[in-house]
Formats: C-alpha cells, sequence, structure tokens
C-alpha cells in the first residue's frame, strides 16, 4: 500500500470535482476548490474519520468494498479506479467481468435524474444504482444475496416477487427477452463466467426456461413502452429509454410516464409515498 500516492491522488480527485458534478447542492460559498471530505465521505457510504484519515496517510488499508465505493463517489474512471486500487495494495478488477463500477458518463446522467424512475444495470440484469422513484416503482433490488441479485434469476426462481410488477399479459414476452439478454451475455462472457453460472442454475430449475433457452434467441434490449404495476396506485404506462455504455456492459434504464397523463400524477404520487415511508422509518 503507497499511502503517500492514495493519500494525494484522494485530494486531488475530490479538489477535481464541484457538488453538481456529483448530484450535490452548491450551498453557501465554498472557501476551497472541489468537494469536502465529508461530503466524499456521505457518496461514500463511509465515516468522515475514516476518509480524513485517508487523505492524512494515517488510515488503515481499505477493503476492496470501501475502494469501490470510493470509486464511484469520486466518478473515476475505469484507469483512475485501476490506479485507486494499485495505490491501496489490490489487485486490479477484472475488466472483462461484471463491474460494479458505475460508468462515469451513465452516473452523471443519472444524478440529474430526480422527477423520473431511473436506474443502472449490468449485462446480466443487477441492478447497480435506483434512484428514490425507481425504489418506489420496483422495490430495492441492490445488495441481494447471491444470484438473487440478477433479474433472470428472479423472473424465473422468484416469480411471486418479479413478476408482480407486470400484467400478466406481459411475462410471456418478458420471459423471452430475459432469456435472449442473457444468451447475449453468455456469449461475450463464456460458459466459465458468472452468466454461465446462471444459466446452469436456471436450466436445473426451471422448465420455462430451458424451452426458451433451446431457442436461441439473441438479443440485448429492453420493451420502449411498458405497464408497470404498483400495489398502492395501480397500473403506470410508461416509456422505456435506454442508454448504454460503449462496451454495452451497463445500461441506463429512464422510465417516463406521458407529459400531463394520469400516469404522470401516479408518478409524483410515488414520490410523497416514498417520502412518507423514509420519514416513518425514521421515527421507528
Amino acid at each position: 500500500m503507497d499511502r503517500h500516492a492514495l493519500a494525494e491522488f484522494l485530494r486531488r480527485r475530490r479538489e477535481q470535482l464541484r457538488p453538481e458534478d456529483v448530484g450535490l447542492p452548491e450551498g453557501v460559498r465554498r472557501r476551497a476548490p472541489g468537494l469536502r471530505r465529508e461530503e466524499v465521505a456521505q457518496l461514500a457510504l463511509m465515516s468522515t474519520d475514516y476518509y480524513t484519515r485517508l487523505e492524512q496517510q494515517r488510515g488503515p488499508q481499505p477493503s476492496t468494498q470501501l475502494l469501490a465505493s470510493l470509486a464511484r463517489a469520486l466518478r473515476l474512471s475505469a484507469d483512475e479506479r485501476d490506479y485507486l486500487y494499485r495505490a491501496a495494495g489490490h489487485a486490479v478488477p477484472d475488466r472483462i467481468a461484471p463491474s460494479e463500477h458505475i460508468a462515469p458518463a451513465l452516473q452523471r446522467v443519472f444524478d440529474r435524474l430526480h422527477d423520473t424512475p431511473a436506474l443502472v444495470i449490468s449485462t446480466l440484469g443487477e441492478t447497480l444504482l435506483q434512484n428514490d422513484l425507481a425504489v418506489a416503482l420496483l422495490g430495492d433490488n441492490i445488495g441481494a444475496p447471491g444470484l438473487e441479485r440478477y433479474e433472470p434469476y428472479r423472473w424465473f426462481l422468484q416469480p411471486e416477487r418479479a413478476r408482480a410488477h407486470y400484467p400478466a399479459e406481459d411475462h410471456a414476452r418478458n420471459s423471452r427477452a430475459q432469456v435472449a439478454g442473457l444468451r447475449a451475455a453468455y456469449g461475450a462472457m463464456g460458459r466459465q463466467s458468472q452468466a454461465g453460472t446462471l444459466v446452469s442454475e436456471l436450466s436445473k430449475r426451471s422448465e420455462e426456461f430451458r424451452e426458451l433457452w433451446d431457442r436461441h434467441e439473441i438479443a440485448q434490449r429492453f420493451a420502449d413502452h411498458k405497464t408497470l404495476l404498483h400495489p398502492e396506485v395501480g397500473a403506470i404506462e410508461v416509456d422505456c429509454q435506454v442508454l448504454f455504455t460503449e462496451d454495452r456492459g451497463q445500461a441506463l434504464l429512464v422510465l417516463t410516464p406521458a407529459p400531463r397523463s394520469e400516469d404522470e400524477e401516479k408518478i409524483r404520487l410515488l414520490g410523497v409515498l416514498g417520502s412518507q415511508r423514509f420519514r416513518a422509518a425514521e421515527s421507528t
């Protein structure tokens, strides 16, 4: 671990960022350029004291989980993330395998989306980021254990959870889309990858999956119009716009209702309901 290199890199990168770059308000006038240490710590979900010690060359070696959080908080490119890991004395993550590191371009767009549901997913259907409206609409899908983090797994092996968001008449089409997308990922990543593990598990446990897998349909696409079901506000029709990274390893999904429609009012209501649940959870 090179404490000096790590500390200098963190400080320099922090000073290069502005609050608007990471979705924070400008606030009162700042005496120094860039983000404050407490803002980086907040974004990285760590204590300010721990982050401060890293910049002062007196902290313990950070874990790979903390480094991943720092890379996301500081909006690092893949090359910058690799440097961060090396300075901290860790092996560089494999760029071929699926990564939880959000592409900075997607992160910047995501940070500006507050009034419509938005999420970032990996090529295997793992939810990497969700804004509050996406959580209110689709549930919190980040950090599930094991293979449950992947949408194809939930769709075929936990249908009561995954399919409840869609009308029954859309289930067959969504099943085909899930398998076609997984086959595309499988072709790119190979049998010995996480995609191969997912295919093997689903093939053992789901007859529906096996039948669809044998069709050899391949596609990485998302329906441009969706009807989503919510237990409190009912059916919501949205258009789905997708922005891919250059390698198509991650996708930003933005779900927008028609302007001045009943669906737009339902999305606004979801924002209110989500805020009320948050305040209720804080008070318990």
